[in-house]
């Protein structure tokens, strides 16, 4: 089956943008290099293209209520605006996606998914529509998103792009009629940066991302170091940090799971694992040396397996050797050596946080 391509595909290729399959699109993964991409968005503005995200409206009387079932946040009684991240989780604890809920106004929730769930996704939330009065409506294929990341991205969307954004606060968003249709910006990202995330009609994303590349003050940026970003930060990525085998718990996202709101979809799982403990976690690992741990490496302790690394990199921003790993809990508390089996070598290491790099947000 051929891979689909974002509203900006034509533009990557034009920019000579190195191209990847990516959840089912052709993604570019970097134009002139990941450390470049990756230290534009640390130091300045980059943009990305991240139309390959799903997206989900759902509007009417009990639209609060359905979405407090199936997503692990509480979203009771938000005021306009507000985004909350959390999970949909299987009954059992395992994480069907992570994604971000848009509060837009009473009973209309605008829910962002990741790519290559989209399928997966849609089928699980209209599996649970039953009983709730309202209208669901998935619409990943109107919309395109790009993303403007760095400490240089307020400027650059409300000077170039003449989008007013400066109010909006850490997680908010807000809705902006422009050019004949309802454009959505919000101040997030997933780059441990200062940003905002832009959807719109396909046209109109193309005519923003026309706008920043001529303007000469932000990089496109690709896939790679989108990764690379989050990864240092702590940033969970669905398919690797969480996944149906992987609950939050497991994953060190308890704080978006509100254990104490009435009920919804995984609830009594991830209660008993807060309670009784879950026998794996995800831990941050800090190597000695340059060595590169990648996914699916084995991690040991004192030559026996104990767990596998999920992301790691050479930490750009730091210069060290750093990954996540699911390891067994009786290895998991900070200060614990590990080694890490990077082919026939092995590598020692040790338990860290799981944030290598501290996030810069704007509070």
């Amino acid at each position: 089956m051929e891979n689909k391509k974002t509203c900006l595909y034509d533009k990557h290729v034009g920019l000579g943008a190195l191209i990847s399959p990516f959840g089912g699109f052709d993604m570019p993964i970097q134009y002139t290099s990941i450390i470049d991409e990756h230290n534009a968005v640390r130091q300045h503005c980059g943009v990305f293209d991240v139309s390959h995200m799903g997206e989900v409206r759902i509007q009417g009387k009990d639209a609060e209520k359905y979405v407090n079932h199936i997503f692990t946040n509480d979203i009771t009684g938000a005021t306009d605006g507000k985004i909350f991240y959390g999970m949909m989780c299987y009954p059992d604890g395992g994480t069907v996606d992570d994604l971000l809920v848009y509060r837009m106004g009473e009973n209309d929730f605008f829910l962002v998914i990741n790519a290559a769930n989209i399928d997966k996704d849609v089928a699980w939330m209209q599996q649970h529509l039953e009983g709730y009065d309202l209208t669901f409506d998935h619409c990943s294929d109107y919309y395109g998103q790009i993303a403007v990341q760095g400490p240089e991205a307020e400027a650059v969307v409300e000077e170039v792009l003449g989008l007013p954004c400066r109010e909006l606060t850490f997680y908010t968003a807000k809705t902006i009629d422009t050019q004949g249709e309802t454009i959505i910006i919000s101040r997030t990202g997933y780059t441990g940066e200062d940003g905002f995330e832009i959807y719109g009609s396909h046209e109109f994303i193309r005519g923003q991302w026309d706008k920043l590349m001529e303007s000469g003050r932000c990089k496109p940026c690709g896939l790679g170091c989108r990764d690379t970003l989050r990864f240092e930060v702590g940033l969970p990525l669905y398919g690797d940090e969480l996944s149906e085998e992987i609950s939050p718990v497991m994953a060190g996202l308890s704080m978006f799971c509100k254990l104490d709101k009435e009920e919804f979809i995984g609830k009594e799982a991830l209660v008993r694992q807060k309670a009784e403990g879950v026998t794996k976690r995800v831990v941050g690992i800090e190597l000695e040396g340059k060595a590169i741990p990648r996914h699916g490496y084995d991690v040991l302790k004192d030559g026996v397996k104990v767990g596998e690394v999920t992301t790691g990199y050479n930490s750009i921003s730091t210069g060290k050797s750093v990954c996540m790993a699911l390891v067994d809990t009786a290895v998991s508390k900070l200060g614990t050596p590990l080694e890490i089996q990077i082919r026939k070598k092995t590598f020692p290491g040790v338990v860290v946080k799981k944030r290598f790099y501290d996030k810069h947000y704007k509070k």
